[in-house]
């Protein structure tokens, strides 16, 4: 199945539905995903029909969980799952963090072939050093360590109205046992993911009330 009906195929069976703009913008992410992976090994060497799948509707799982207007991709890497939200979610002022060089080079080229530079930052830097000095209404994170380092590190941005959403594979039972009292759990939620047949869980959290 060629990588446009297979996105248009998935999402109709999720329930969502985009503007063939918005489509346009996706496929156009997943083929320079492809093409600099090759040579900076963003993802590794996948086929556009996996990187359908295993990352871009991987990433548009969360949209139902986001919170607000201001949004926090932490560790974003290629732009995962930043970029494809911003597609789908226009009303949204997106930053996307990273420390390493060239994939913050990979995201600032995204962002200019996909017309998204009057609402999507992206942020070369240490998440622990970022400190923009106001809060953010979502912090996402996909693949990123642990349930309790995404939250010391990323806690600084938030405030008592903020989220954080961890992206996970299996739902992460001892990680939530070892979380701080600083945060509390809003929800564990399994998603699915077409094409996907490994487990995917969406972890919710809040700061704790003071």
């Amino acid at each position: 199945m060629l990588p446009r009906q297979m996105l248009e195929s998935s999402l109709n069976r999720s329930g969502q539905s985009y503007t063939p703009r918005q489509l346009d913008q996706l496929l156009t992410f997943v083929r320079l995903l492809e093409k600099w992976s090759k040579t900076f090994n963003l993802i590794g060497k996948q086929n556009q029909e996996r990187i359908v799948s295993h990352h871009v509707l991987d990433s548009l799982s969360a949209m139902p969980y986001l919170r607000g207007n201001r949004m926090l991709d932490v560790g974003s890497g290629a732009g995962l799952p930043g970029i494809p939200l911003a597609v789908v979610r226009p009303d949204v002022h997106f930053v996307l963090l990273d420390s390493n060089g060239k994939k913050t080079r990979f995201m600032q080229q995204v962002i200019v072939e996909l017309c998204l530079s009057d609402r999507v930052e992206v942020i070369k830097s240490r998440i622990e050093e970022y400190h923009p000095g106001h809060a953010f209404d979502t912090v996402i994170s996909r693949a990123f360590a642990s349930l309790g380092d995404f939250v010391k590190s990323s806690l600084h941005l938030c405030d008592q109205h903020s989220i954080l959403l961890a992206m996970k594979g299996r739902r992460p039972d001892s990680e939530l046992k070892t979380l701080s009292t600083d945060v509390k759990v809003i929800e564990v939620a399994a998603v699915s993911v077409p094409d996907v047949k490994a487990e995917r869980h969406i972890v919710c959290l809040q700061k704790a009330s003071d």
